[in-house]
């Protein structure tokens, strides 16, 4: 015994130097002094943090502490980067890289393949993004009607025994390849043709294999509490988390009833189903100006859609469905609430609502004449749209329940490109500057919470999300009394302000409210491809 104990002192003599200049070697970078806000929702607490290459080394009073670079927060607030769990990034993330207006936001993260629609097979995608230098993280969903398309095309029937293994294997393919989850658009062509039974055959392929399953549900106005009833079933039937995504109450004949639909969440966690919300903070949606259109019209896609619009009795039913949507749904009431967005067939649409269209084409601003407008726009190639149809009440009723995140339903935005709708440039400075400092509807920390450890742990990303050692360095450092979003739906290419530095894998990428030339994301893969 005396002869190993010897042995293990010699050892450990020889380990000392080594275990002392380890020690000692300076961090990559130190932040000095921060009000930390950790994404767990408890309150702040001053503190320095170090990092060492792509991670938290530590936490707490850091004197005498070398560093390579560093960032004196004095009263800033440092919190996780903020992770946007509803994006639609991949349509101008390899034209535009740097997504400027996510970083601005505090922004590191961004879950791709939202309603239903996403890159078939993921592989190559996931591939492309590696290679091209993107400076936030992304990860993906796997999209049900993009699979549904794959297998039987844009048509309006139940798939068959056959067709559902075809679609099955392709969830299963996708969740190996890196994929979070299954995504629905249950509202859009062709998963507005999916019967509930169907997508959850498919919900139970990714739910075991530690995925997750979010909704665009099939209706958000009259028939938003079946739409929450059917959500929650795919969880609860199909075995896996499920999320209602951009939650909101649209049409003013259907303003109030979040009070409901948070009930039958509240009442759906109670009996053991794993239902959570997001949503984005303005009171109008954004998706295609077919979006009027009645859904079995918008079968076999835009050809056939023209085809129908041709044949007059066919039209005219297309129209009063059209009257009836404007009226009591997404129109608001009123053709002056849609607004045209981006055209890529005439660009001189853009920014102007359907009453002004209306109206520079001769006719009155009725209902039925605004409605034989957006016909036309339709027919010629559509548009992308906005839609001021939603309540202040309701949007602050689910943002302040404790399931809700935060997420943008936006994307990178080229800058003068179009006139889209400000939630890429503001949703996450919006709500910590106008949800939080000025409304007081939330606290700091619980926003932050909102923004970061909610998202990580319904992602499964168990390294993000807490500003904890061990965890990577996705920071957002922001002065909470200066953030604020500045895009208006009349000007809606302004960055955010507040957000001084944004770290990414350790990486700055705004340094002192400036970019750099770092473009340090990583692909993030779902738990099936990390086993």
């Amino acid at each position: 015994m005396k002869i190993v104990f010897q042995i293990l002192l010699c050892l450990l003599l020889v380990a000392a130097p080594a275990m002392h200049a380890a020690q000692s070697q300076p961090y990559d970078l130190i932040i000095l002094g921060g009000r930390i806000v950790d994404g767990t929702g408890n309150g702040w607490f001053r503190a320095d943090v170090a990092l060492r290459g792509d991670t938290i080394a530590a936490i707490g009073k850091l004197d005498g502490a070398n560093a390579r670079y560093v960032i004196v927060a004095k009263d800033l607030i440092v919190a996780p980067g903020f992770i946007d769990i509803h994006s639609h990034a991949r349509r101008t993330i390899f034209e535009e890289t740097k997504a400027e207006n996510y970083i601005r936001q505090g922004v590191t993260t961004a879950i791709e393949g939202p309603d239903g629609s996403s890159p078939l097979p993921l592989k190559p995608f996931f591939d492309r993004l590696a290679q091209a230098r993107i400076a936030i993280n992304l990860g993906a969903l796997v999209g049900q009607g993009s699979i549904r398309e794959s297998v039987i095309g844009l048509v309006n029937r139940p798939a068959t025994p056959d067709e559902i293994e075809k679609m099955k294997a392709l969830v299963k393919e996708a969740m190996e390849q890196g994929a979070m989850g299954l995504s629905t658009g249950l509202f859009y062509v062709p998963g507005n043709f999916t019967p509930t039974e169907e997508v959850i055959e498919l919900a139970k392929v990714a739910g075991r294999m530690g995925g997750i399953h979010t909704s665009h549900m099939r209706d958000e106005a009259a028939g938003v509490l079946k739409s929450v009833e059917e959500t929650i079933a795919i969880g609860e039937r199909g075995g896996l988390p499920t999320q209602i995504t951009h939650h909101k109450i649209v049409g003013k004949g259907n303003w109030g009833r979040s009070a409901e639909t948070l009930r039958l969440v509240a009442e759906a966690r109670a009996r053991g189903v794993d239902v959570t919300i997001d949503q984005y903070p303005y009171t109008a949606s954004s998706t295609g100006l077919a979006a009027l259109l009645p859904q079995w019209s918008q079968e076999g896609g835009q050809r056939e859609i023209v085809k129908r619009l041709d044949d007059p009795a066919t039209r005219a039913k297309i129209k009063a469905a059209v009257v009836e949507s404007i009226k009591f749904d997404r129109g608001g009431g009123d053709p002056k609430n849609v607004y045209i967005a981006r055209c890529a067939w005439d660009q001189t649409l853009e920014g102007k609502n359907l009453a002004e269209i209306t109206a520079a084409r001769g006719r009155s601003t009725s209902l039925e004449d605004a409605a034989e407008t957006a016909l036309e726009i339709v027919a010629k190639g559509s548009a992308s749209a906005i839609f001021h149809a939603i309540n202040e009440d309701d949007l602050v009723r689910i943002l302040k329940d404790p399931l809700t995140m935060v997420a943008s339903d936006g994307g990178v935005e080229i800058p003068k490109r179009g006139v889209p709708h400000p939630r890429s440039y503001g949703t996450f400075a919006r709500v910590l500057g106008l949800y939080v400092r000025e409304k007081r509807v939330l606290t700091l920390e619980d926003a932050v919470r909102k923004m970061t450890s909610l998202p990580a742990a319904r992602l499964g990303l168990q390294d993000r999300g807490l500003l904890r050692p061990g965890m990577k360095a996705d920071i957002a450092i922001f002065d909470p009394a200066r953030i604020r979003d500045r895009a208006t739906f009349a000007e809606p290419h302004q960055y955010a302000e507040g957000v001084s530095y944004v770290i990414v894998n350790g990486a700055v990428v705004l340094d002192d409210s400036k970019m750099t030339e770092a473009r340090p994301g990583q692909v993030l893969l779902g738990a099936a491809a990390r086993r």
